[in-house]
């Protein structure tokens, strides 16, 4: 059997993350990584403690959830509390992230950015990555990478 690339397996555990999800709207998984080694991972969901949107509906105002805490941040922010730094490092996302992500990904000094889907890209969001010098590539999931064990009859 043949290894699956380190952007595959970057990828597939952002989507696994993705699947701890509480938002209805979407589903969204992060994974930083900086030496080929997973630094923090992060799903949107809600605060600590409080309401999830599976269990109460999402909290929508303007058109967004703001009951829910981004995949990128909250992975942003695992690392943070537990003071893992981010400077360097790599981060692989299901979707492309929104402007509020974007803003902290380079704050945060991460320097690529890399993304499964399409999700409202927004050209200042290019924009600051390109003024920030950070790359920014998108990275399918493969479909086989989630089905690599041999089928059991």
């Amino acid at each position: 059997m043949e290894r699956i690339s380190w952007h595959q397996y970057f990828m597939a555990q952002s989507h696994l993350l993705a699947l701890r999800s509480t938002c209805e709207r979407l589903t969204v998984g992060a994974t930083i990584v900086r030496d080929k080694r997973i630094i923090a991972g992060g799903y949107n969901g809600s605060v600590s403690g409080s309401d999830h949107c599976i269990d109460k509906g999402c909290y929508v105002i303007d058109g967004h959830c703001v009951r829910t805490v981004h995949a990128e941040m909250n992975a942003i922010l695992q690392c943070a509390k537990f003071g893992v730094p981010t400077d360097q490092a790599e981060i692989y996302v299901t979707h492309f992230p929104c402007l509020q992500c974007c803003k902290s990904i380079i704050q945060a000094g991460i320097q690529t950015v890399y993304y499964a889907t399409d999700y409202k890209n927004h050209p200042y969001a290019y924009e600051l990555f390109n003024e920030a010098g950070i790359k920014v590539e998108c990275v399918p999931l493969a479909d086989q990478v989630l089905n690599l064990l041999p089928h059991q009859p």
